[in-house]
């Protein structure tokens, strides 16, 4: 599976685990995923139900505080992450 169509895979499932009807039909992958700047508005609490459900779905761990906060920057690092797991 290339990277690309692992963005888009991620893209729909946050999407979906946080239950956003209002968000952007596409934003850009380098885009912040959690915070104020975030195009999907995600807050922390978002963060842990796409840790969880990126667990489930791709059988990844995601560590401890520090490395979930790397890892979550955006869609593309999510994707760079599972990867190379």
């Amino acid at each position: 599976m290339d990277t690309q169509d692992l963005e888009q895979q991620l893209k729909k499932l946050i999407i979906e685990t946080c239950n956003i009807p209002d968000a952007p039909a596409d934003f850009p992958s380098d885009a912040p995923l959690i915070g104020p700047e975030s195009p999907l508005d995600l807050d922390s609490l978002d963060a842990v139900e796409v840790v969880v459900a990126v667990q489930k779905a791709y059988g990844v761990r995601i560590g401890g505080e520090d490395s979930s906060r790397e890892v979550l920057q955006s869609v593309q690092t999510l994707a760079e992450y599972i990867t190379k797991s």
